[in-house]
């Protein structure tokens, strides 16, 4: 259990500085390079995600049961992450419709994967990752909200159905790779049981 969450620690401490230090963030990226700064922040991104992965599969290994979710919280999850991935195509396209009216879908996207994981899983493992991801999702996109709100931030840029439509296209191709070959090749789980 420790590995997985000192992952999860520098995880959330790496994505948050942007949250909490902004203008740390905005000066140190000056002062280095947004390519040096990109650079360590992937780095350390991988770092912490393989030991998200590694201590996840440890606890999986003997899991520790909270409760037995029942079997239609796993198609609930499909159909949930479906709308995740077109939040996350939302984010990767540029000028969505999603993206001009909420301003954050990557952190929709969070916010969705990790609930549908927390309701169709019943174990501490999942409990702790999902849980601290939905959290940390929660917070992030209020606290970003609420910035703009008091900057007055207008997105304004122009939208178009021909993006929205990418979007959903990015969506439906993730999704099914991920239900009939992924999930069950990297997670070692099938969406489909």
């Amino acid at each position: 259990m420790l590995i997985l969450i000192m992952g999860l620690v520098i995880f959330f401490c790496v994505h948050s500085v942007r949250l909490v230090a902004p203008e740390w963030r905005a000066s140190n990226m000056l002062q280095n390079g947004a390519m040096r700064w990109l650079i360590r922040f992937g780095m350390i991104t991988l770092l912490a995600t393989a030991f998200i992965i590694m201590g996840y599969m440890q606890m999986r290994m003997a899991p520790v049961w909270l409760w037995f979710p029942p079997v239609w919280t796993r198609h609930l999850a499909g159909l949930l992450m479906l709308v995740a991935l077109f939040f996350v195509g939302s984010a990767l396209v540029p000028n969505t419709t999603m993206k001009k009216k909420v301003g954050y879908p990557m952190l929709i996207a969070v916010k969705i994967w990790a609930f549908s994981h927390l309701i169709s899983n019943g174990n501490l493992a999942d409990v702790i990752v999902f849980g601290s991801f939905l959290i940390w999702s929660i917070v992030s996109f209020a606290v970003y909200r609420r910035r703009d709100r008091k900057a007055g931030v207008v997105r304004d840029q122009e939208s178009g159905v021909q993006f929205d439509l990418a979007a959903f296209t990015f969506a439906m191709v993730s999704w099914f790779v991920m239900v009939f070959y992924l999930h069950q090749a990297v997670i070692g789980v099938s969406p489909l049981v």
